[in-house]
C-alpha cells in the first residue's frame, strides 16, 4: 500500500525558519534508511504558505487566494510518499523519524487511493487511461 505521511507546519516552518545542519544530517540519514528499505517513493519540504495560493472552487466559478494562510495546524511543512505493507509498518517508521521540528510537531499518515479502490466507477477505459499516465510519469522520471 502506498502512504502519504506529512509533516504537519508549526509557526517557525510558517515563518521559513531553516532545519538546523544538525537536523538536515539526522534526516539525510533516515531518508537513506528508507531508501534501502526500499520505502520511500519522494520526499520534500514545502515553503511557507506564504509563497502559496489556493484556487477555490464554487461551481464554475474559480478564485485564487495568495498566502499566507492563517490556520497553521492545517498546513503542510513536507511530505513523503511510501511504499509499505500495511499501516502498522508505516507508524513503525514514522515513529523511527527525527522530530521534523526540533519541538513538538506532528506527522500525519494517510492511505493513497489504489485502483482498486474505487470500484467499478474506474471502468476498464477508466483503469487503462490510468495506466497509461502512470507508464507516461514514470517514464519521464530520472532514474
Amino acid at each position: 500500500m502506498r502512504v502519504m505521511v506529512i509533516v504537519k507546519a508549526n509557526a517557525d516552518s510558517e515563518a521559513g525558519v531553516m532545519p538546523s545542519e544538525a537536523l538536515l544530517t539526522e534526516m539525510g540519514a533516515f531518508n537513506e534508511e528508507l531508501v534501502r528499505a526500499g520505502i520511500m517513493l519522494a520526499g520534500e519540504g514545502l515553503h511557507p504558505s506564504s509563497k502559496g495560493t489556493r484556487v477555490h472552487f464554487s461551481g464554475d466559478t474559480r478564485g485564487v487566494i495568495d498566502g499566507p494562510f492563517t490556520e497553521t495546524k492545517e498546513l503542510i511543512a513536507g511530505f513523503w510518499l511510501w511504499q509499505v505493507k500495511s499501516m502498522d509498518e508505516a507508524i513503525e517508521w514514522v515513529k523511527r523519524c527525527p522530530n521534523p521540528m526540533e519541538e513538538e510537531s506532528v506527522i500525519e499518515i494517510r492511505p493513497v487511493f489504489e485502483s482498486d479502490d474505487f470500484g467499478e466507477a474506474l471502468t476498464p477505459e477508466l483503469r487503462e487511461q490510468e495506466d497509461r499516465l502512470r507508464s507516461q510519469v514514470a517514464a519521464r522520471e530520472p532514474s
